[in-house]
């Protein structure tokens, strides 16, 4: 399939700037792949859709404040780091702006009393370096004194203090994402807990979703292009709730693309019930789905508006059909949805 596939026109005024005020009062698109129908309604009605029995799948990942500002100690010239990995202890793979400013051996602090540090110690992959920190105290604690929210590049404004809640779901537990996996900062407390009670269960994943996420498909041939891996892990006890859901009838209802991802990275077939199972457990992956792929565990998605020509367009055009996604896109700008990270949320049935 061609990337032009993928395409859509979006005006720029409708990618979102800033969150919703209310997380569950944006707009909610609900696409019904049987009837072939679209709703319009706004995002606390979500339950409405779902029924007893059903299963939400999210991704608990933590989005650390990756982002982080210092000044190169043999020059004093400023620089900007985006951790993108944890290598090894206290190894990272980083982005660094300007990058010809450091070459290897070079050191970096980001505060006044150089408490904390970073040694350049090798080239990464698309210029990003191996970056070693030497600081004082607890790692995450400190980068959370001095770091700011890896806020997406469409969103054209530094982070602020709201970020760091807002840019991140009520849920998120295991530290380790440098974006956040948007689709479930619609959900408040208050909604899971109408979920509970109305019989609606949940089950965690965790995927640390990394800066591939905002790097754009460059083939024309879709079947072309290779994701970066991505770390992932499922605990017994969400396997047994999502496999005890399968056998009992109920829906997987994947809270995300990067939820998906996990799902059908690890979906294994069981002979004896000859159907498809989610085995615990940790892993990579590098899963690409687009038109064509066959889902394994994943019968409805919740997710947000994407980008054109992006992975996440195709996932949901592997979901749906890509025309009638098409057609609910055009819809979406006629009608003035907010997009992207901070918009509004689209459900598909």
């Amino acid at each position: 399939m061609n990337i032009n596939d993928f395409d859509y026109n979006l005006p720029k005024e409708l990618i979102a700037q800033k969150p919703a005020e209310q997380r569950d009062m944006c707009r909610l698109m609900v696409l019904d792949r049987e009837k072939k129908t679209i709703e319009q309604r706004i995002f606390r009605d979500v339950l409405d859709y779902l029924k007893p029995g059903d299963c939400l799948v999210m991704n608990d990942s933590k989005v650390i404040p990756a982002r982080i500002f210092g000044v190169k100690e043999s020059t004093g010239a400023k620089v900007e780091f985006l951790l993108i990995k944890r290598l090894d202890g206290d190894l990272w793979e980083t982005m660094v702006r300007p990058g010809k400013r450091l070459k290897i051996g070079d050191t970096v602090s980001f505060t006044e009393d150089g408490s904390f540090r970073a040694v350049i110690e090798d080239y990464g992959q698309d210029g990003t370096r191996h970056a070693r920190f030497i600081y004082e105290g607890v790692f995450l604690g400190r980068l959370d004194e001095i770091g700011s929210m890896p806020l997406p590049p469409y969103i054209e404004r530094p982070a602020e203090s709201d970020d760091k809640e807002m840019y991140q779901t009520v849920y998120a537990h295991e530290e380790g994402s440098v974006a956040a996996p948007t689709a479930g900062l619609h959900f408040t407390q208050e909604l899971l807990r109408k979920a509970e009670e109305r019989g609606i269960k949940t089950a965690y994943v965790t995927l640390h979703v990394g800066i591939g996420t905002f790097r754009p498909v460059k083939v024309e041939n879709i079947e072309e292009h290779h994701m970066h891996f991505e770390e992932y892990s499922v605990s017994p006890e969400t396997a047994q709730i999502v496999n005890d859901t399968l056998r009992s009838g109920g829906r997987i209802v994947s809270v995300g693309t990067t939820s998906s991802r996990t799902l059908e990275s690890a979906a294994v077939f069981d002979e004896a019930e000859g159907r498809y199972l989610l085995a615990a457990g940790e892993g990579s992956t590098d899963i690409f789905i687009y038109p064509g792929y066959k889902f394994k565990l994943v019968d409805s998605l919740i997710t947000n508006f994407h980008l054109p020509k992006s992975t996440l367009m195709m996932l949901i055009c592997a979901l749906y059909d890509r025309d009638e996604i098409l057609k609910a896109y055009d819809l979406a700008v006629r009608d003035k949805y907010r997009f992207f990270s901070y918009g509004d949320a689209m459900m598909i049935l």
